[in-house]
């Protein structure tokens, strides 16, 4: 996209506090192709963990809590505000929204959304419904027609063909294709996959060459939970003809207290034309029950090889944490795991910069052919905005790979870490997101005609059809890139803005 043109390397965003990183990635072109017949069977892990309800602490305690404006203004006078949103743990409560603003405040609640959401969303403002006439919705994947259907005013939690990242076939395909464009050592955070039966010869080569000693983990092509994970080391445990996932399995993997873990990394994306990702500082890292053993006889025992919640709570050894901060039991907030393993002299800004270049080379992978979906499903421009799950694994040698990407991560809290991590993590993505109120559209009681009439109306979420000078310009930066790279002109993008060019550069500042 010829409209913004940013470093890729992460850097902390500190405006109103948000603890993301934030990465703006200029895309170059788009594939001429759309594929969404197999978005409802991509990775999904929205019934991860166990859905309690949330309890309001049972000792009386005198909390003084800080009142802020229910709306967020943007720093362009015709532009309008949006919704401010806030996490019940926090001690800030927002002021109630003048009634004037909650004509049309309607959120569609689904059979998957989490009880996080629906809290904050009515604490917004928004009320609760499941009819039409909604302007803010979050739950499971949509069909094509669903997204062609959407108004100006209307947002969804999902792009059209995101499956291309939550099913691990098609992640693996558009991460090799990377590989093969620009160079193997760039992209080589996954580990040595074989999607069958297509691969079948080449996963027999790659097994024959590793030896007896040689352990593979088998995977459902588009399942979540630790449904159907396997690992093996026999030949005869590889299926001729079902459709799945083989990868080289990780042997040498950084323990803690001798047990294996993985990191669930939050990674907000409002735009993929440009790309404009938020990376959340916070996360988890979820453990295994069993202490790790290498022996081809503990292979089956997934408590020791597998690190999904939704497998270890149900161990014996399973210990619960209620605390973010804490390093105790089977689930830490992120944050505590890098305090720990600084503790041990690792160099963990190195380690969070790799999987940030990770999470956003993984974007890259799949942003023609999201963008060709969003041009292709949907009407209007901005109406999707998704939050990603990318599961990472650190080696031995502090190595991060990419384990897989989940489309809907679980946002259900079964506990105070998960309320305190998610909640925060979700206040922050509706408050970039920019939800406007529907009186802010229309004009509210205390907008003249004049006013309302001199409102941006290309301004979050509406649609600005490109002018020829603007649809030149995109074409010429896109088919250019590689030349202007080389030749150091990028900047050249920034000597004639267009109205597009202005309205983007104004969403960026207003997220």
């Amino acid at each position: 996209m010829a409209a913004v043109s940013t470093p890729s390397t992460p850097t902390a965003a500190d405006a109103d506090g948000i603890d993301l990183e934030v990465t703006l990635v200029p895309t170059p072109g788009s594939a001429a192709l759309c594929f969404l017949a197999d978005e409802a069977h991509a990775s999904d892990d929205n019934d991860d963990d166990d859905e309690l309800i949330e309890e309001e602490p049972s000792e009386s305690v005198e909390v003084v809590m800080t009142m802020v404006d229910p709306l967020i203004a943007s720093p362009f006078c015709t532009r309008p505000p949006v919704l401010r949103f806030v996490y019940h743990g926090d001690d800030i409560r927002t002021h109630p929204l003048p009634e004037g603003y909650r004509t049309g405040l309607k959120w569609k609640i689904q059979s998957t959304t989490p009880n996080l959401i629906k809290k904050m969303v009515r604490q917004a403002g928004f009320q609760i419904t499941t009819k039409n006439g909604w302007i803010g919705t979050w739950g499971k994947h949509m069909t094509a027609v669903s997204f062609r259907n959407l108004r100006a005013d209307q947002k969804v939690n999902h792009y059209p063909g995101s499956f291309q990242l939550g099913r691990k076939d098609r992640m693996w395909k558009n991460i090799a294709h990377m590989q093969a464009r620009h160079g193997r050592h760039n992209f080589d955070f996954v580990p040595e996959t074989f999607c069958l039966p297509g691969d079948s010869h080449l996963l027999k080569r790659a097994w024959d060459a590793a030896g007896a000693k040689g352990k593979w983990i088998l995977k459902p092509n588009a399942s979540a939970r630790g449904i159907g994970i396997r690992v093996i080391h026999q030949w005869c445990q590889v299926p001729k003809k079902k459709s799945v996932v083989v990868q080289r399995y990780l042997a040498q993997p950084l323990l803690i207290n001798d047990t294996k873990f993985d990191l669930r990394i939050y990674a907000y994306v409002t735009s993929f034309d440009p790309l404009r990702v938020y990376v959340c500082k916070e996360g988890l890292a979820r453990f295994a029950t069993q202490k790790y053993s290498n022996k081809k006889s503990k292979l089956k025992n997934r408590y020791m090889h597998l690190t999904n919640y939704s497998i270890n709570k149900n161990s014996a050894d399973f210990v619960s944490n209620g605390d973010k901060d804490e390093c105790v039991g089977h689930k830490w907030g992120l944050q505590a795991l890098w305090r720990h393993l600084a503790q041990e002299g690792i160099d963990t800004d190195l380690v969070w910069h790799r999987i940030c270049d990770i999470v956003v080379k993984t974007l890259l992978a799949v942003e023609s052919t999201i963008n060709s979906g969003v041009k292709w499903n949907c009407k209007h421009q901005g109406v999707c905005h998704e939050l990603f799950g990318f599961d990472i694994m650190l080696e031995a040698d502090l190595k991060p790979y990419l384990i897989e990407v989940n489309i809907s991560p679980s946002m259900a809290s079964s506990s105070q870490l998960d309320r305190d991590i998610k909640g925060r993590l979700l206040r922050d993505v509706f408050n970039i997101a920019g939800f406007i109120p529907p009186a802010c559209r229309t004009g509210t009681p205390d907008q003249s005609s004049e006013d309302v009439l001199a409102q941006d109306k290309g301004s979050r979420g509406y649609s600005q059809h490109l002018a020829q000078n603007e649809r030149l310009k995109h074409a010429y930066f896109v088919q250019q890139y590689d030349d202007l790279l080389a030749e150091n002109k990028l900047d050249d993008i920034l000597l004639q803005l267009t109205d597009d060019d202005i309205c983007m550069l104004m969403e960026c500042e207003e997220e």
